[in-house]
């Protein structure tokens, strides 16, 4: 869902950046989009890939090899500070707020990816599970809507995380990028003959609409 959702709403993506996403897990998912001309990630420890490839090959199906992909050992919140160049979709494959991802929800860390998306480029990044982890996505909310002029969550159901629906931040300049019609996403997933055992366009569709906790959390009691 953190690759498929922006990359089937863009449409246009050439440029995809994975900040974290060490164990190559994001990556697969995003080479399997054929259109796209290049792949970067941004990884702040170079031991996290070298065991992950060596150890872990069925979950990077062989990514690693992509033609396309670029491999950046470096702190994800330097590179979108310093780099000069330019994206269509940033995805924040991060772990939560605590110890080394700290960083990589802070506003200095959001500024840098707004400076280094292309037009209408779309960011998004894992939120936690906002029914336990509320405040992180109300910060997130927070910081993000002084970079971006559309802010908000998309969720899906992870089993395997306690809580089981995680919620993953959404941030663009573009709001119409939130609500690409249902036949248009099904035309770009039809078009790309990507097979997903989760991501249908209808759960894209769906996965925007909130529930009223968190709903209230952000914009206040209807």
């Amino acid at each position: 869902m953190m690759a498929h959702v922006p990359l089937f709403a863009h449409g246009q993506a050439k440029k995809v950046l994975i900040i974290g996403g060490g164990d190559g897990g994001m990556l697969r998912e995003v080479c399997r989009h054929h259109y796209l001309d290049s792949i970067t990630m941004v990884e702040i420890d170079a031991g996290v890939v070298e065991f992950c490839r060596q150890y872990l090959p069925n979950h990077h199906a062989g990514a690693y090899d992509d033609p396309r992909f670029k491999l950046v050992i470096d702190n994800g919140v330097n590179f979108v500070k310093t780099t000069s160049e330019k994206f269509d979709v940033i995805i924040s494959d991060c772990t939560d707020p605590d110890g080394p991802g700290e960083s990589l929800f802070t506003s200095e860390f959001y500024a840098g990816c707004a400076r280094c998306l292309n037009e209408g480029g779309i960011f998004v990044a894992q939120n936690g599970v906002c029914f336990l982890q509320q405040d992180e996505a109300v910060n997130s909310h927070k910081k993000l809507s002084h970079y971006f002029v559309d802010s908000s969550f998309y969720q899906a159901a992870i089993p395997t995380y306690y809580g089981g629906i995680m919620t993953f931040a959404w941030a663009t300049q573009n709001s119409a990028l939130r609500q690409v019609p249902l036949t248009t996403l099904q035309q770009r997933f039809e078009d790309t003959a990507i097979t997903c055992r989760y991501y249908t366009p209808a759960v894209h569709a769906g996965s925007f609409a909130l529930p009223q906790y968190l709903l209230n959390a952000l914009f206040g009691n209807p």
